[in-house]
């Protein structure tokens, strides 16, 4: 028994402006969402949706997940930069230092990422979306590793990553200190779904690994939601 990662949700003051935004950046397409969001469809190997859920709450500090977009060359990685701040995009500061390689971005809504100089040898073979590089423990590792049934490929100095054994980006923890919850939730979270559709079996799996059941609010729902061993939450969907 398995879970399959189905999107990576971001919650959107303006879910339709956002989604027009990555899919600028990335060359995803835009597609119609069961829910009252919007989805972005992958153009590559990423294996999973981007999603925009609406939300009153403006973002109020650092997300603790940011995506790392690769380049092949400078010249590339300016393009990307250059096309990122066309559709909206902002520089900002997170305390990287002036010999680092990497750019800062913001998209309209403030959620971090970074476009990656050439030759980063950790994202060497991984696409455009080489990594959603998250804040966390290596326990957090060690359970979504179990959850997805995803191979860990880095686990060293509690630092942990996982990666689809089909490839697309890899998803990292980078160990501690964490970095604290800002807001009532966390920005972007995973909605999962069970392999075999026992959605209720799979929830009793996950808890048996490390998550917790959570209350945000949700009311009466056919998804669940839980949270990591670091408190991060999730949802575990109904079968469709």
């Amino acid at each position: 028994m398995t879970s399959r990662l189905i999107a990576l949700c971001f919650d959107a003051l303006d879910p339709p402006a956002l989604a027009r935004f990555w899919s600028g950046v990335l060359g995803w397409k835009i597609a119609d969402d069961p829910s009252d969001g919007v989805a972005l469809v992958p153009a590559d190997d990423t294996g999973f949706q981007i999603r925009f859920v609406p939300t009153d709450e403006p973002k109020s500090g650092p997300n603790q997940t940011h995506f790392d977009l690769t380049s092949t060359s400078l010249e590339d990685q300016q393009a990307t930069v250059d096309r990122a701040l066309a559709h909206g995009a902002r520089h900002i500061d997170v305390g990287q230092l002036p010999e680092e390689g990497h750019v800062v971005l913001a998209d309209p809504e403030g959620n971090e990422f970074c476009v990656i100089e050439p030759g980063n040898n950790f994202l060497a073979d991984c696409g455009f979306v080489g990594a959603l590089a998250g804040d966390g423990s290596q326990q957090c590792g060690y359970f979504w590793a179990e959850a997805l049934d995803w191979p860990l490929v880095w686990d060293q100095d509690e630092e942990t990553a996982i990666r689809s054994p089909h490839g697309g980006p890899k998803i990292t923890w980078g160990g501690p200190p964490v970095e604290p919850k800002h807001g009532s939730t966390y920005r972007p979270h995973f909605d999962i779904a069970p392999v075999d559709g026992d959605q209720q079996a799979e929830v009793e799996r996950l808890v048996s690994l490390g998550a917790t059941r959570v209350d945000i609010g949700q009311g009466d729902v056919d998804w669940v939601v839980l949270a990591d061993p670091d408190g991060h939450e999730f949802c575990v969907l109904a079968p469709r």
